[in-house]
Order: structure tokens, then sequence, then C-alpha cells
């Protein structure tokens, strides 16, 4: 008991600063993600509640992701309908409960760090694009925005909107850059959370005539407010299991899956690495606690829920002990929408869009491109090729066409250093003498580079092949040698093997 009662101590301050962060962003991710703005909050009551209860994580937190707007935004257009995308969401949910179960937690670890780093820096470009709009006022909406109308941003921007954007952008630089270094106090009141405070109170002004502008109910939050149980009860959405034959419902729901499972775990690696008793989490069981989220969610009309690093890092900085902080935060946004939903409505839109282009540009930091390049084409080539082919595209293709261009370089990579040939050495006679030292491990990817070094050695000449540093060689390649063996003697070439076993 008193153990639990310590745990509460800490736990209860750190769930209430997480709530205070969770809820803008929940807002601003369901806005990102054209969805219906209760349904972020539903995410991130039911990533707190019952992702936070089934997770073996003792301090990530989870709930709607930006990451995946961009995903949700695109796959609400091809399928014509959110009731068809939570149906989506529900499939992508048990495809993670099937990976849990398959021990896949290890499937991060195949995808190159180059682009993952491309794929969350081409997410936070579109972030950027996509919330322009609403920052500056636009009021006929996000799906036909995009470079064009840049060039003529000036004909979009609606006064009132624009000037919540403005201040609302700076008072998060001047949070980030200078107030957070000066004092803790500003690190437990979050700069997204005075945004939405202020946001408010401005809005208050245009209504009563204290400032000359005014917004219009397209350019605030719009909650559902309930008056009753049965009228909250009524708020939710359900999934149309009508279409479950459908394919594109499938293959958004393998994207999510994927990659929800991929950002997840990629959050827990960095989760683990924060906790100052460094813990680790079964990743497996991670796997399992998301796909039960994400059908729970699809069920009741949520978004795509991952466990997040930005809401995980605010909980191991407030001193968060166990996942008891994550599990209370879920329960504040649940009272706070039952409570408080008439309030919420004076958010204006422009004041999330800020933060979320706060989390774009975070995403996307100038100085990644900067130190990426000096890392080598190796790594520059997958992760600009992954960007730009998100942008120019999707999600699916542009991770697809970075991976493609990862593989390049690891065979090229393997191609040159699948041997070494030493320094030739000549006898007395004029014979020469070609050591081929092979590596550790030589795949059927280096049968082109022996090759080439084989048909290199001249007439007349030795050759030694080198197997004793050698774990694995594959049988194609031992063919060749097998071969280069027998045809060797046309040549006058002598060959011979040290270390090798049949």
């Amino acid at each position: 008991m008193n153990k639990l009662f310590k745990s509460f101590g800490n736990d209860l301050p750190a769930s209430i600063i997480v709530f205070f962060v969770a809820l803008p962003l929940c807002l601003g991710i369901a806005l990102a993600s054209g969805a219906p703005l209760f349904a972020g909050v539903i995410a991130g009551i039911i990533g707190g509640i019952v992702v936070g209860a089934a997770s073996g994580s003792p301090l990530g937190v989870s709930g709607p992701a930006a990451g995946l707007a961009v995903i949700v935004l695109t796959a609400i257009g091809t399928l014509g309908s959110w009731q068809l995308f939570l149906l989506a969401l529900v499939l992508s949910g048990v495809i993670q409960l099937i990976l849990g179960f398959a021990k896949a937690g290890f499937i991060a670890y195949f995808f190159p760090s180059s682009v993952i780093k491309g794929m969350l820096t081409g997410i936070g470009l579109l972030i950027i694009i996509k919330q322009l709009p609403h920052a500056l006022g636009w009021v006929t909406g996000t799906n036909s925005f995009g470079f064009s109308e840049l060039a003529s941003i000036k004909n979009y921007i609606t006064p009132g909107a624009a000037l919540i954007g403005a201040i609302s952008l700076a008072i998060l630089i001047f949070w980030d850059k200078v107030l957070m270094k000066k004092h803790k106090i500003f690190q437990i009141i979050q700069g997204p959370l005075v945004v939405v405070v202020i946001g408010i109170m401005i809005n208050y002004f245009y209504q009563t005539g204290i400032l000359n502008f005014s917004l219009n109910d397209k350019q605030v939050v719009s909650l559902p407010v309930a008056h009753s149980f049965n009228e909250f009860i009524g708020q939710f959405t359900f999934p149309d299991f009508s279409a479950i034959s459908n394919f594109e419902v499938w293959k958004i729901a393998f994207v999510i899956a994927i990659v929800g499972s991929l950002e997840t775990l990629l959050s827990v690696e960095a989760a683990d690495k924060l906790d100052p008793e460094k813990r680790i989490t079964p990743t497996n069981r991670e796997l399992k606690a998301q796909g039960l989220g994400n059908i729970i969610s699809g069920l009741l009309g949520g978004l795509p829920i991952t466990q997040v690093v930005v809401r995980t890092s605010a909980n191991v900085n407030f001193g968060a002990k166990t996942k008891l902080s994550a599990i209370l935060h879920g329960f504040f946004l649940l009272i706070s929408v039952v409570t408080i939903a008439g309030v919420l409505n004076m958010i204006p839109l422009a004041s999330l869009a800020a933060i979320l282009l706060m989390v774009g540009y975070k995403l996307a930091k100038p100085s990644l491109f900067s130190a990426m390049y000096k890392l080598g084409w190796e790594q520059f080539v997958p992760f600009i090729a992954t960007i730009v082919t998100i942008l120019a595209t999707d999600l699916l293709k542009g991770i697809s066409v970075g991976v493609l261009f990862g593989i390049f370089y690891t065979l090229r990579h393997s191609y040159r250093n699948s041997h070494h040939l030493n320094d030739v050495k000549k006898l007395e006679n004029g014979q020469e003498i070609h050591h081929l030292e092979l590596a550790q491990e030589v795949s059927f990817f280096n049968k082109a580079s022996v090759i080439k070094v084989l048909d290199a050695i001249p007439a007349n000449a030795k050759v030694i092949i080198d197997f004793t540093n050698c774990k694995s060689v594959a049988y194609d390649v031992l063919e060749i040698i097998n071969d280069y063996e027998t045809n060797a003697k046309t040549k006058n070439i002598i060959v011979e093997k040290i270390g090798y076993k049949p």
C-alpha cells in the first residue's frame, strides 16, 4: 500500500502535465487528419486508459500521433467516408495483435534509420503545408491547398485568424527557445497549453467587440456538447463493416499497422533510454497493447493510436514512476470532454495549427538535412528519396523507395567488401601468386565481385583462396569457386584453398 501511495504521489503531478500537453495535441492532430475533432480526444482517452493498462511500458504514453495524420487525411479521401476509415483502423489493430503474437517486435530494426528519419521529415513538411491554411484563416478547407496557392497566399488570409496564428507561433517559439531554459515552471506549464488559453481569450475579445476582428464557425473547434449521458454516447461513430471485402480498406489497414507499429517501437526505444531506472519494455506486448487500443478506437470513432515521444518525454521529465501516470491522463481527458466541451469549442483552429506547425518544424529541422548530408551519400540519398517521394506521392511509396535505395547501398557495400585481395607476390620464375581472402559473410550478392576478381587473374599464375575467416559462404559462390578450380587448368592456373570446409 505504501509503495502504491508513493507511486501515486509521483505519477499524479506527471499525469496532469501530460494531460495539458495531450489535450491540444489530440485536437490538433484530429484537425491535421481531416477527422472529427472528437476523434482525437477518443484516441487520447483510449491511448491513456486502455493502452496504458495493457502496455508493459512503465513510462510510455500513447495517443493520436502526428506521424499518422497525413495517412489518415489521405485515407479518408480515398475511401470516401469516415466510417470506412474506422473499419480500416479496426483491421489495422487486428494486424498489430497478430504481429504481437507472432513476436514481430523486432520489425523496426529492418528499416534503415535514414528512411525512418526521411519518413518523419516528410511527414513534418506535409503537416506544415496542410496547417498553413488554418493558421492563416483560409476558410475553404485544406484539401485543395498546395504549392500553387502558396504563391498567392495573401488572397486566403483572414486577419482575425492570422493574428491568432502569428501570436500563437511567437509564443511557442519564445517558450521553447527562451523561457523553458530560464526556469522549471515554464517546463511544467507547457507552451501549447498557454497558446490554447490565449487563443480562447483573444476569441472572447473578438466576440465581445474589444478587438475588431471575428472568427466564423469553421475557424474554431467544434466538439459536440452533451447535456446528458445518452447524448454523450450518441457522439460516437461506428465503422461500416459492410465494406470488409474492400481491397482499399485492407490496404490502408496494412499501412496504418506497419507505420503505427514502427512509430511505436521507435518511441519505445526512446522511452527506455529516457527511463532513469533503465527498464526494458517488452516490444511484443507493446504491439498487442497498441493493437487492442486501435481496435477499440476504431470501434468508437477514434484516430489511430501509437506510443508518442512528446507525451512520453513530458511524462519522464516530470517524475512519473509507473504507467499509472499514462492511465490517469486518459481519465482526465475523458472528464474534460464531459464537463468543459463548451469551453473547448472556443479554441481557434489557428492556435492548434500553430502548435502543429511547431511539431512539423521539429520533425523537419533544417539542421537534420545538414547532419544527414555529412553522414555521406549512403545515408543522405535514401533520406532525400524518402522525403521527395512522400511529398510527390504518398507515405507508403516514400518508405518503399527509401528502402530500395537503402538496399542498393547495402548491396553495393556488400559487393565491395566480400573479399580482400592481398598484394601480388612474384616468384623468381616469374609466376604470380594472388591471395584472395574472403570475408566472414559471403552471400549470393557477392557472386559478381568474386567472378570479376578470379577472371582478372592472368594465365600461369597461382591463386590462394583463403576461407579462414569465413563463417558463411553462399552455395552460389562456392559453386563459382569450384567451377573456376576445374577450368583454371586450361589457363595453367594453380588453385589452392585454405581453411575450406566442404
